[in-house]
């Protein structure tokens, strides 16, 4: 549709009001009420404009944008009366701008200077110091009533983007201010410390406490950059004061792609790290027994020295690497190449062995690719969401925002399954909540009454896959009878979830990591792929099977290689012809043989046949499942290389320490959970003698007689697309404003929103039949409970990063294991007890939380603690496939712990 805006004809979208019209135009009209992550409420009033027709001004955020509008946004009229509102607002704003923290970026400042507001509207008096509210005591933000303009903003986005509701307001008329219901202390209030009311709030009036007095908004410098926490790649602001090479808050801008300028608590307050006291400044090497300071020269000197003896001492296969998926797609890429062309060995792998190799291995052999097929911005659209195994909101908390939109917003209905009662519940139509390790037997059970009752799409199999006839009798062998009797849950709530699901015209499934860390993984992921591909789900627009990736970069770890299977782009090591490929590209031989993965080398330096580990930001101390056993492995091992920002657990054990930059101090890429590949950028200066990981690993090279040599990460990213398909089309220059997602074939191709539309990456979908095989590890008399493990919003993996930020540990300051009140009560345990969990494998002391999250006979401990870990009790049998270990189900037993 087409209307003019004063005197320009521009274009607008059905559904579009005037103002939302106007600023798409590039045509500035005035607001303080608005954000376009909120429905409009024209309260402000500043952006009232004079529409042709219409009697009086009309608030522009609200009023429908119609084709043939005349609209007047800067007459005479409207200037006198925009003047009169702000004058008012500064009658109750009781702050100097002069010497505010946002000065500099402060909505309201920046339209009294524009309106000329006088000299006596802008000094009006201090208020009174800020007096006890709902912010008081709490670390992370605070609340200025004086700054206030009771614009709402906050409230609403916390009622219609965070859907928290932990916000409203108290009083009334110019005594009106923000709080929380009953002027609870926000810790105890269902705040999830997101942040959103400060990225909102127009004034400052609420702000990141611990910027305060750090720098003017005018002085910061800010640097966009992708956030180094979970896989969905949210584009962040780092605002440095430059004098004190010092990050004083994260923003994030609105619009911006993936995540609209939304944060979670991790994003937004866990940056601490960077210029933490405890940072890794200078290299260490272990003499008699305790790590001490050293020289670049020596401790390079040491590492070629001892690598190149045991190289040639027992073969490159005594040597292993584990790479990073904290790390750029750089750093990967060039670990990897070290290890293969190098050190002359396959034994490369990472951190995504512990979490999402059985989806690679799963969607590769079902769909020809082991990626998310579909789109973070598509979530919100679907017609039915099915979320598997992961706990949306506190993994992945910036994505269960789409989640929840698409409920309550656009309708779409919700199935839940998950051993616990996660937030997302609240939303679903039904949780089906089944025993921990029965995924196979619930899907089988769901596709059981798809094909019965005929609801099958009969057409999308014909045309677009293969095998189907294989399955059918394994899906009938499980009826919901059957089901019902191994999950838990009621063959009529499994009938109903598979009946939305398959009748929706676009339904999504959502997975993560209680879908993957099991024995069965690589069979749980068949299992949906089986479910899509049944009802013609996959290869179009809000729909597909969408794995979560945990870390944020795990997927460009793997796409860069980082594993001991496949080349960069998942290119088979065994496969003669790739092989001959990459010989050439890297002039080099290469090993023809798959190596070790993360779990096997650690048992390859038990039985000696692996002599040296390489870790390169790693913590396998503390992430890797049945901890005794991996520690001993690290005390065994004959020389251990750690590359890290802080002397982890891991780094502990090291012969040598190498210090090396973190996020915030490089140039590089991540991938994210979507395939996007997006840049990372240099936003202070690293500390000490630190160095960037890709150079660290090119020094070693050298210093081995293995010349490696980049002049930035740009060229490193230019010889990833050489060797890629992939990232054929990747360069810098084409990622500076926003990410492309893979495949991105050449300079040409604009990246692929959705996979295997038309066609699947193999040729056709291939159903696998699929059977439900118990866990390894069943509850006895001895170990009657079922234990899982998990991860919880507050805290990041192994806590290396998040545990520095005073603000998050305050409201998650120790581990727990959750327990249903009824088991709670029969071990005489009280919430908040010391308590024993104990497996066959150890036992560590924690804290109690009791209540219902878990069912009766289950327990679930978060893995994210050093303090009673949770891993020195998880199994580490692997699934044959994808050699994951079980980190999610194991025969555990709880005992209130001894005193004294």
């Amino acid at each position: 549709m087409k209307l003019t805006i004063d005197g320009k004809q521009i274009t607008a979208r059905q559904g579009q009001t005037v103002l939302q019209a106007a600023l798409a135009n590039g045509i500035d009209i005035p607001n303080l009420c608005y954000d376009p992550r909120l429905v409009p409420s024209g309260s402000c009033r500043l952006c009232l404009v004079e529409i042709e027709g219409q009697r009086g001004l009309q608030p522009a955020c609200v009023f429908e944008a119609r084709d043939g509008l005349v609209v007047k946004t800067d007459t005479d009229e409207i200037r006198e009366i925009r003047k009169t509102i702000l004058e008012l607002l500064f009658q109750e704003h009781k702050a100097r701008c002069t010497v505010c923290d946002e000065n500099g970026r402060c909505s309201l400042q920046n339209y009294a200077y524009e309106y000329q507001l006088s000299e006596e509207s802008l000094g009006q008096a201090l208020g009174a110091e800020i007096v006890d509210n709902y912010t008081t005591g709490n670390l992370a933000l605070q609340y200025d009533p004086n700054k206030c303009i009771r614009c709402g903003r906050c409230v609403r986005i916390c009622d219609e983007v965070q859907m928290a509701h932990a916000l409203t307001f108290k009083n009334r008329a110019a005594e009106t201010e923000v709080t929380t219901a009953f002027d609870l202390p926000l810790n105890e209030s269902t705040c999830v410390l997101c942040g959103q009311c400060i990225s909102t709030c127009p004034t400052g009036a609420l702000y990141d406490r611990s910027a305060k007095g750090q720098g003017q908004a005018k002085d910061l410098v800010r640097t966009r950059t992708t956030c180094v926490y979970c896989g969905v790649g949210c584009q962040i602001d780092l605002n440095v004061n430059p004098k004190k090479n010092k990050i004083v808050r994260v923003t994030s801008e609105v619009g911006c792609i993936p995540n609209d300028g939304n944060l979670c608590v991790k994003g937004r307050f866990g940056m601490d790290f960077v210029g933490h006291p405890e940072r890794l400044t200078t290299p260490l090497i272990k003499r008699n027994g305790r790590l001490q300071e050293a020289t670049w020269n020596e401790a390079i000197g040491l590492i070629a020295e001892n690598l190149s003896k045991i190289k040639s001492e027992s073969g490159p296969d005594s040597i292993a690497g584990l790479s990073s998926a904290k790390c750029t797609n750089e750093d990967n890429y060039v670990f990897q190449k070290f290890i293969r062309a190098g050190i002359g060995t396959n034994n490369v792998d990472h951190c995504a062995r512990l979490c999402h190799a059985s989806t690679v291995a799963g969607l590769a052999r079902a769909f020809g690719s082991g990626a998310m097929t579909n789109s973070i911005d598509e979530f919100k659209n679907a017609r039915c969401i099915f979320v598997i195994g992961s706990n949306t909101p506190e993994a992945h908390p910036v994505i269960a925002l789409g989640v929840r939109e698409a409920v309550v917003r656009n309708d779409a209905e919700l199935i839940v399954a998950d051993p616990r009662e996660i937030e997302l519940v609240r939303y679903a139509k039904f949780h089906l909540q089944q025993q921990p390790g029965t995924d196979v037997a619930l899907i089988n059970a769901m596709m059981n009454v798809i094909l019965e009752e005929n609801l099958y799409d009969k057409e999308f199999i014909e045309q677009r896959t293969e095998g189907f006839e294989e399955i059918v009798d394994a899906i009938k062998e499980m009826t919901p009878e059957k089901a019902e009797k191994i999950t838990t849950v009621s063959a009529e709530a499994i009938r109903q979830a598979a009946r939305i699901y398959a009748k929706a015209d676009a339904a999504s499934i959502v997975f993560s990591m209680g879908i993957t860390q099991h024995t069965t993984g690589t069979d749980n992921v068949l299992s949906l792929a089986n479910l899509a591909m049944l009802t013609g789900n996959v290869g179009k627009q809000c729909a597909g099977v969408n794995p979560l990736r945990g870390q944020n970069n795990v997927q460009g770890a793997c796409d860069l290689g980082a594993l001991p299977n496949v080349y960069p782009g998942y290119q088979s090591v065994e496969d003669a012809d790739i092989h001959a490929k990459f010989e050439k590209a890297w002039n080099a031989k290469l090993s023809a043989k798959t190596g070790l993965t993360v779990v096997e080398m650690f048992h390859a330096i038990e039985d000696g046949s692996v002599r040296a580990l390489y870790l390169m930001g790693e913590n396998p101390a503390l992430s890797d499942p049945n901890l005794n056993r991996t520690r001993k492995a690290l005390e065994k091992v004959e020389f251990l290389i750690a590359q890290d920002v802080f002397l982890s657990e891991s780094a502990q054990y090291a012969d040598v320490v190498l210090p090396a930059f973190s996020f915030a101090e490089k140039e590089g890429t991540f991938t994210n959970t979507e395939r996007r590949i997006q840049r990372v950028r240099k936003a202070v200066n690293p500390p000490g003698q630190s160095r960037d990981d890709w150079r660290i690993v090119c020094e070693i090279a050298t210093a081995m007689g293995i010349p490696m040599q980049y002049e930035n990460a740009s060229e490193i990213m230019d010889e990833i697309a050489s060797v890629s398909p992939l990232y054929g089309g990747i360069a810098y220059d084409r990622i500076e404003s926003v990410g492309l997602q893979w495949p991105c074939l050449d300079r040409d191709h604009p990246g692929t929103k959705y996979l295997h539309k038309g066609e699947f990456k193999r040729g056709k979908g291939k159903f696998h039949p699929v059977r439900f095989r118990e866990p390894a590890e069943a509850p006895s008399d001895e170990f009657p409970m079922i234990l899982s493990t998990g991860r919880q919003l507050y805290q990041y993996h192994t806590g290396t990063l998040s545990r520095k930020s005073p603000a998050i540990d305050q409201k998650s300051p120790t581990g727990y294991v959750e327990i249903h009140f009824k088991d709670a009560k029969e071990y005489g345990i009280e919430d908040g007890d010391s308590v024993e969990v104990s497996t066959t494998r150890g036992k560590v002391t924690t804290k109690a939380s009791v209540g219902t999250q878990v069912a009766k006979g289950w327990l679930f401990m978060p893995f994210h603690f050093a303090e009673g870990p949770a891993n020195m009790l998880t199994n580490d049998a692997l699934d044959p496939i994808a050699k994951i270990p079980e980190f999610k189900v194991c025969a555990a037993k709880i005992r209130a712990a001894q005193v004294g």
